[in-house]
């Protein structure tokens, strides 16, 4: 197989749908950059072992009868691609709210594309598709669940490992309950969700799931508003492991007695599956219907009695045996929590949803329920994780592939084969021996790590941000192996002949938690991590625990926050081990000394701290499936910075003994990039004095006297329908095979008749209202209208048609220009008036909570609510903070940041929304309390203009004819030096107008 070695294979911005990819040919990837989004593909499986110089080789075939198209999901993709540029037409008012708050473009705290991608699959599915003749999806799920997970319905969203699929799982959630609590009886939604993960380390990761926690993703990656988060908190959240599912022993009886009580009746000592449920799912109360978030759901499956083609001997059997055993408890237990209280849905999400050898079905198919894929290799193309880099050549070369890169066909018949559970073969007591191979390899990847490390160590910036050391992590097969690796890495007890022992350092120094003179460092460098030293807790030592007692402290703190009731006497060694293994690479907690992980459960348990830089791969793998697995540990970034052209820059994980084959690359590694430091930006409750409240306005209406409307047609009452709006068909072209055309074939079987009710209903629902209430006896004058506006000022070019004003941003814009016809016809005095959200109509100072990596300045308690200004620029927003401050006349301030005040505007046609920059509550000379939205302007740019208009003419004349919040008035500033003399000639402008 040709080599190919590609510098920097970050080709797309990790916040935007991905643009360009490498392509692949018969032997591999190339070079060759295709302007493009990479269909959705995987890779079957085929590792044929050849016999060479006496040792195996692992060789992928890169062929074209290994690429597997995955049509389903490729025809799913371009719908909800079209759906996405159409204006995500016919979903709830609460799902668009949440859409356009997730793109927002100002958002401190971006979301990768993939992410919104998937819940904007997850969405299309639930609330679109059906509706507009693409009842195939639903379909399809159903027969491939019912094949595969029969009276389960699975939908599995495939994301990589590092691209943040617990952000998605805190989005799914977010959009079931605000779409519940909004109608409680939409029954495609649900507020009780039972989070499953396949092992303790994940499930406690997943606690940022619960709103209450104080880390909670919904406030952490502002999912939601802090007001949002209160509906939130309606939520009934259950998170556990599969493990729970497994049937538990109510009573304890020797085997004789429950064979002789239990003859020929079901066993009275287990629980049964409705005892199971009922204890799992407790908290839920008598809610019905739930939703399931399966995370890492490749370990959920029911197995396929089928007989496979290869049949597994030895270790390969006995890892698909408990593999396969695992799957029948949480399938089971899935069925049984269905049958007890109803299952409305389950959400899969895994960065490898295929099936392993032993489950029946071949090797590497892919679940036949995923509906979106964001692949490893589109994460590396998108910068989101980081680039494996693997041994591409070296100076022996006596395999196909260099020494390092699959090491252990060399060294396993070298290695213990048991696990610690059986016989003791790490030799305790005595020197650990490890086959030269092994050696060679630690030595060679630690001499690298070593150039990390100093880097980082050297590293000003990174130090004084609390940036945590590089971490080395070691895979092992077993826990013989891994104790025997560990001992030779961190230092080893040694027996001497009169029974005493020494302690002996270990062989890679910044890794030893012996120190020269051989005494144990209080603080570990290195940590053992299996099943077993998550049972016994043996790595926890009273000087560990002596030094680290700040830490524990802080843990113990948390752990009273996170488990209300419960007391910190009963935290055991375990519990310490695993929060210093889930702690690694995070400032202030247990783990952040730890450099080096030596695991046998790496695969299993989830561990995935960002700092990884490292690994060493001491075990088979006989699939890239099982690759990838491995090297996920590796793949999450330190830094999410992006450069001048919105990319991140290249971060690498170095692998040894993983015969990883997807994109080979080179590149050096660069001094470690610190985060940004944050900034909490916060209303504070002893402030609460200060809090400026303001309406929500979604438009602009007028109250006509006459109850009789006509229009007048002109050149501005024309739109024009084109493909430059929405393309009407997409061709997608695969890999192999013939192109398909996916088009909007479905949207033209609406009639004529819809088009005008659609948009007749819109007029009246936006613009003829009174308070509260539309008036609906003036419907049939609108539809009339609007009939003849559609004969006389639609414009249809090339391949548009009429019934894409179904579309929801085309359907606002045609109804926008029939209102201003109606406007234009009437020439009496008519009033303006502001168009308020129909929901929570008042925002407030009082929610503002989020961090920022911006220029801020802190605020006087005396003049703010909040306790930042956050800026742009490094001067002219701290010094208009600074000038109010200094003014009597102003009673308290706010700089709009987050803080959700908004006006609409249109420019070509097109309605933004423009954020003011501060909104001032200022005193005039009369005592009179004013709302003063203040707009600091340098350039005078076309769109500033519009805004500026738009703020003075529309938003506050509309806001003080309402009458019921307060006066307002608008004020732009173009130099920061008049703040002060503006202002006041502003509040006795105001004044002689009271007084006129």
């Amino acid at each position: 197989m040709s080599q190919v070695i590609i510098e920097n294979p970050i080709l797309n911005s990790p916040y935007q749908e991905p643009a360009k990819h490498f392509r692949f040919s018969d032997e591999g990837i190339t070079k060759e950059i295709v302007e493009a989004r990479r269909t959705s593909i995987y890779f079957i499986p085929i590792a044929q072992p050849k016999s060479k110089s006496k040792q195996l080789s692992f060789e992928p075939q890169w062929t074209q009868e290994r690429i597997k198209e995955n049509d389903f999901i490729n025809r799913v993709r371009n719908l909800v691609q079209i759906w996405r540029k159409g204006g995500y037409v016919g979903i709830t008012a609460t799902s668009r709210r949440l859409l356009e708050y997730w793109n927002n473009p100002t958002r401190d705290k971006k979301l990768f594309f993939c992410q919104i991608e998937a819940l904007e699959t997850v969405i299309y599915i639930t609330e679109v598709a059906n509706k507009y003749g693409h009842t195939w999806i639903e379909n399809d799920l159903r027969k491939n669940n019912e094949d595969a997970n029969p009276n389960l319905f699975r939908i599995a969203l495939k994301m990589a490992t590092g691209s943040g699929k617990t952000v998605v799982m805190a989005m799914l959630i977010a959009w079931h309950v605000l779409n519940k609590r909004a109608n409680l009886q939409d029954a495609r939604f649900s507020d009780a969700f039972l989070i499953v993960a396949p092992g303790i380390t994940i499930k406690d990761r997943l606690r940022v799931l619960l709103p209450n926690d104080p880390n909670n993703y919904y406030i952490e990656r502002d999912i939601l508003t802090r007001e949002q988060l209160q509906e939130l908190g309606q939520a009934k959240i259950i998170i556990t492991n599969f493990h729970a599912f497994k049937l538990r022993e109510l009573f304890k009886a020797t085997k004789l007695n429950k064979d002789i009580l239990t003859k020929g009746q079901p066993d009275n000592f287990i629980e049964t599956a409705d005892q199971m449920v009922r204890r799992v799912c407790r908290e839920f109360g008598n809610k019905k219907n739930i939703v399931v978030i399966n995370d890492e759901a490749h370990h959920c499956y029911q197995r396929k009695p089928e007989d496979e083609t290869t049949k597994l001997t030895g270790e390969e059997r006995t890892e698909a045996e408990r593999r396969n055993e695992e799957a029948r408890v949480w399938i089971n237990g899935l069925k049984a929590i269905k049958n007890k209280i109803g299952i409305k849905s389950i959400y899969d999400l895994s960065a490898t949803p295929f099936f392993l050898r032993g489950s029946g079905y071949p090797e590497g198919t892919l679940f036949t329920w995923v509906v979106s894929d964001f692949s490893l290799i589109d994460a590396i193309e998108s910068g989101i994780v980081k680039i494996p880099r693997v041994p591409v050549s070296d100076d022996a070369m006596t395999t196909e592939l260099p020494t390092y890169r699959n090491i252990w066909v060399l060294i396993k018949d070298h290695l213990p084969k048991k696990g610690r559970g059986t016989k003791d073969e790490s030799q305790s007591g005595r020197e650990p021996v490890l086959p030269k191979e092994l050696q060679g390899a630690l030595y060679s990847l630690y001499g690298n790590y070593e150039k990390y490390y100093k880097k980082w160590e050297t590293n000003s910036l990174a130090m004084s941000n609390s940036q945590t050391p590089p971490v080395f992590i070691v895979v092992c097969n077993n826990t013989n192996v891994s104790k025997q690796v560990y001992d030779w890495i961190s230092g080893w007890e040694k027996k001497l002949p009169n029974n005493s022992t020494v302690m002996v350092p270990g062989n890679l120094p910044i890794f030893s938690n012996i120190d020269e003179y051989g005494n144990p460092l209080p603080i570990a460098n290195s940590i053992l991590i299996d099943s077993e030293q998550l049972e016994t807790g043996e790595s926890i030592t009273s000087e560990f625990k002596k030094a680290a007692a700040l830490e524990i402290d802080k843990f113990k703190h948390e752990y009273t926050i996170r488990f209300q009731g419960r007391s910190t006497e009963n935290i055991t060694d375990e519990d310490i081990l695993r929060e210093v293994m889930n702690t690694v690479g995070k400032p202030g907690k247990l783990g952040e000394k730890v450099k080096c992980v030596v695991s046998v459960s790496m695969l299993t348990e989830g561990w995935d701290a960002n700092t990884v830089t490292h690994i060493m791969g001491v075990r088979a793998f006989g699939t890239q499936l099982l690759c990838e697995q491995v090297v996920g540990r590796a793949l999450r970034r330190t830094s999410y910075v992006t450069n001048a052209k919105g990319m991140f820059t290249p971060e690498y994980a170095e692998v040894y003994g993983v015969p990883f084959s997807f994109i080979p690359c080179s590149g050096s590694a660069k001094d470690p990039t610190p985060p940004q430091p944050t900034t909490r930006v916060r209303a504070l409750e002893e402030r609460v004095a200060c809090e400026i409240t303001f309406p929500r306005v979604t438009g602009y209406r007028y109250d006509f006297p006459s109850e009789r409307l006509e229009s007048k047609f002109t050149q501005d009452s024309k739109l024009i329908l084109s493909t430059n709006d929405i393309p009407t068909f997409t061709e997608n072209a695969p890999i192999i095979g013939e192109s398909s055309i996916h088009d909007m074939a479905s949207l033209k079987t609406h009639r004529a008749q819809e088009i005008t009710f659609k948009l007749a209903k819109l007029l009246l629902d936006n613009y003829f209202h009174d308070e509260k209430y539309p008036k609906p006896w003036l419907f049939p004058q609108l539809l009339a209208i609007t009939r003849n506006w559609i004969q006389e000022c639609l414009v249809i070019k090339d391949n548009a048609f009429p019934q894409m004003l179904l579309l929801s941003e085309l359907a606002h814009s045609a109804a926008d220009k029939i209102y201003g016809s109606i406007v234009a016809a009437d020439s009496g005095p008519k009033r303006l008036q502001p168009i308020l959200r129909p929901y929570d109509y008042i925002g407030s100072t009082r929610f503002v909570d989020f961090d920022t990596t911006r220029p801020t300045y802190q605020t006087n308690p005396a003049k703010c609510h909040v306790s930042h200004v956050v800026a742009d620029t490094q001067y002219w927003e701290q010094r208009v903070a600074q000038r109010l401050e200094e003014m009597d006349e102003v009673v308290c301030y706010v700089k709009n940041a987050r803080l959700g005040f908004t006006i609409p505007y249109t420019i070509n046609n097109q309605t933004h929304q423009y954020e003011p920059d501060y909104i001032v509550r200022l005193k005039t000379p009369s005592g009179e309390i004013i709302n003063l939205i203040l707009e600091v302007t340098g350039e005078r740019k076309p769109e500033k203009i519009a805004k500026v208009a738009t703020a003075r003419n529309l938003w506050v004349p509309a806001v003080n004819n309402h009458g019921g919040f307060g006066r307002w008035e608008f004020l732009e500033i173009t130099d920061t030096g008049e703040v002060k003399s503006l202002i006041r000639s502003r509040a006795e402008y105001i004044q002689k107008l009271v007084e006129d």
